[in-house]
């Protein structure tokens, strides 16, 4: 190797672990692919899916994850159940993003392109409401040929109103539409797509 070849090996490695090299590595959440979708169950037989439209999110270069849920984009299919359940639910003026955060393994973002799926119980942090309360996911990951990093449950994450403080807007919405049960326990279920930045 000569000295110019070897001087360039030099700074590609310098920058691979300088604070900018890792930024290359950082993922972003692709919106437009990704899902949220939350069930809800009245009067203890009926299920409606629902979901939130909006949610940003990043996986940087140690593993860390962060999701941004904008409660305001909430879709029921129906507009008067959105205003109300961004009112009276999850009283969207005060509390208007709901937030994961939770650490993945490094080396999972390590290995480009191997399209091997790796199942995965992730503990999480859920904040939503003013209140937070560690759950545990259970998903499948792969990095496909494309280069995505496609995150999805393998089961329904279990959300009880009664850890955020939502039990008492359940009971409002609960009266104002006549029925007779709202279920307090809600399976939510995601596909992320992830992109990696260049």
């Amino acid at each position: 190797m000569n000295i110019q070849n070897r001087c360039v090996s030099i700074l590609l490695a310098l920058c691979l672990m300088s604070p900018l090299g890792a930024a290359w590595a950082d993922w972003t959440l692709d919106t437009h692919r990704s899902v949220v979708n939350f069930i809800s169950i009245k009067n203890n037989s009926v299920g409606e899916t629902n979901r939130i439209r909006t949610v940003e999110g990043s996986i940087d270069n140690d593993g860390q994850v962060q999701l941004i849920l904008h409660l305001t984009s909430v879709e029921t299919l129906i507009d008067i159940r959105n205003e109300r359940m961004r009112e009276l639910l999850f009283e969207t003026v005060q509390f208007p993003v709901a937030t994961v955060t939770a650490k993945i393994d490094p080396l999972l973002l390590a290995v480009p392109n191997d399209s091997l799926v790796r199942q995965l119980d992730v503990p999480l942090t859920l904040s939503m409401h003013g209140r937070e309360k560690v759950l545990s996911a259970s998903v499948s990951a792969v990095v496909g040929d494309n280069g995505d990093l496609v995150v999805t449950t393998t089961h329904p994450l279990l959300v009880n109103a009664a850890d955020f403080d939502l039990e008492k807007g359940i009971e409002v919405l609960r009266n104002i539409a006549g029925l007779q049960a709202i279920s307090r326990v809600v399976p939510v279920t995601v596909q992320l797509h992830f992109v990696r930045m260049n």
